[in-house]
């Protein structure tokens, strides 16, 4: 392997969605450079659909003062369904959850702590800067979402590559409407979800909480391609 190999898979394989930032601000050079490595992400026939709002310092305190007030009054207005289904999948989000809650503390019966935690996702985990994803209507969005996926994830390597970090959280687009008006973006701009970013606090006890991966053989399914899952 190279060495530019072997930086880029210690690179992707070592990042991490925290769940605990310090307040420390990134410098306005690193956040343009982070947008730039975003900008790069391929898309459908070069059609580049995202729409990226970030929002920092007293305005990102009003947002998150909007958000946990539109959640207090239940009024959720995504712009997507979501759901896990009842096989795998929610077995797997099921799993993370109980990581995550065991790594704050928080019992399974424990309601109003579960609640709290919740609630943090709509305060960016302490993060000084979130950027909102917006996406247009285009067909039935499923070309689009994956482009902008794209997008994140130059994002998010992006960070981690110069010693901060991000978490994309889906969260935030339970509460389209109010993350729309408040930023000021167009009715037929549809939210898909926020990426709270910054630098990960080392002290935060839910950060190092785990992260599994399942083995290839369970998602990748090869054809005349030997020799690739041996020994696994």
């Amino acid at each position: 392997m190279s060495g530019t190999a072997s930086l880029f898979t210690d690179l992707v394989r070592s990042r991490r969605s925290p769940r605990k930032f310090l307040p420390a601000p990134l410098s306005p050079a690193d956040i343009r450079g982070v947008l730039e490595d975003a900008q790069t992400a391929p898309s459908n026939s070069n059609t580049q659909p995202w729409t990226v709002h970030v929002v920092s310092g007293a305005e990102r305190d009003a947002l998150a003062e909007e958000l946990l007030q539109a959640d207090t009054e239940g009024r959720t207005s995504p712009d997507f369904t979501d759901g896990y289904g009842d096989g795998i999948y929610l077995e797997r989000a099921q799993a993370l959850a109980a990581s995550y809650y065991g790594s704050l503390g928080v019992a399974r019966s424990d309601l109003e702590g579960r609640r709290a935690a919740v609630r943090e996702n709509l305060e960016f985990f302490g993060a000084p800067h979130a950027a909102f994803l917006f996406m247009p209507a285009l067909g039935d969005g499923v070309r689009t979402a994956g482009d902008i996926g794209m997008y994140a994830q130059n994002f998010l390597l992006s960070l981690a590559s110069r010693g901060f970090a991000g978490i994309p959280q889906t969260m935030l687009g339970i509460y389209a409407d109010t993350v729309r008006g408040f930023l000021d973006v167009p009715a037929d701009l549809k939210l898909l979800f926020g990426i709270s970013f910054g630098t990960a606090d080392p002290a935060g006890p839910v950060n190092p909480f785990g992260r599994t991966r399942i083995p290839l053989e369970q998602s990748v399914v090869l054809h005349g391609t030997p020799g690739v899952l041996d020994g696994q």
